[in-house]
């Protein structure tokens, strides 16, 4: 994980940067410390860059899934790392082209696939939407199967 970013590590301190952050799309990026994949996202997209870049549109955190167990049976995080979006205390939602519509799993492709996506939910929160359509092509959004399919 980033250095540069600031971590989220006990569930109060995510209750609180969920309140918090206003007018601004918050990016809470799970995973862990020493993971391959999430050294990877770290480096392609230079998250701490990013943040910088995002400033005026987004407030970025790193959330360990060890230390919030509660907050990662609540996403169903099930794989690492996945993405969650929140704007103004209300969990955004992001239509991938596939089945789970409340966080993106695994590694964006290229650091524009990130900024598009961050844009597209800032723009949709800001006309009241909850759900936006990802501008990123569905060839990009790595595939999974889902654990749990309700009846």
């Amino acid at each position: 994980m980033s250095w540069f970013l600031p971590k989220l590590s006990c569930k109060k301190d995510i209750d609180e940067v969920i309140k918090s952050v206003a007018e601004k799309v918050l990016v809470l990026r799970f995973g862990r410390d020493e993971d391959s994949v999430c050294m990877q996202l770290d480096e392609i997209l230079k998250l701490s860059k990013t943040s910088h870049d995002l400033s005026n549109m987004a407030s970025i955190y790193l959330v360990d899934v060890d230390k919030v167990p509660v907050y990662t049976r609540y996403f169903d995080i099930s794989y690492i790392p996945s993405t969650v979006f929140f704007f103004n205390g209300q969990h955004m939602k992001v239509d991938y082209g596939s089945p789970d519509h409340t966080k993106f799993v695994g590694s964006f492709k290229t650091k524009q696939d990130f900024v598009d996506l961050i844009e597209v939910i800032y723009r949709g929160a800001m006309r009241g939407k909850l759900i936006v359509q990802s501008p990123i092509d569905p060839r990009d959004v790595p595939k999974y199967d889902l654990l749990y399919q309700g009846i």
